[in-house]
């Protein structure tokens, strides 16, 4: 069980990355799912998911309208399409599966709280 990262990596300000999350022993679409980052000398912070129940979305105000989370069931796999990236965007991104619950329903998802799993994460560093 387990969920892999992919397609981070350097860009100028700007620029877009796509990020991938690849989900193994278990169906995303069983999890309300979310990406995270964590900058250095600072907390991890919620900055999009993905409600299992409705697939309503939910993003931090930073990031609104710059980034967009999307599922593919059938691929098992959750993606993070970020544009306009931003030097203070920089930061390991996590992608993490979330038990549905009322603890992570709607914007509530982006507190982290009852995580299945995380991803180990990748980096994404974007230069001025």
């Amino acid at each position: 069980v387990q969920l892999v990262e992919s397609g981070g990596g350097l860009v100028q300000a700007g620029g877009s990355l796509r990020l991938s999350c690849l989900a193994s022993g278990f169906a995303v679409d069983d999890y309300t799912l979310g990406w995270f980052r964590q900058a250095p000398g600072k907390g991890r912070k919620g900055v999009a998911c993905i409600d299992q129940r409705d697939d309503g979305t939910h993003y931090e105000d930073s990031v609104l309208g710059r980034f967009t989370i999307s599922r593919d069931n059938a691929k098992n796999t959750v993606y993070l399409q970020m544009d306009n990236l931003k030097p203070e965007d920089s930061a390991t991104y996590y992608c993490a599966a979330l038990h549905p619950s009322a603890a992570t329903a709607g914007q509530l998802c982006l507190e982290g709280y009852n995580i299945y799993r995380w991803g180990k994460g990748i980096l994404v560093t974007v230069s001025e």
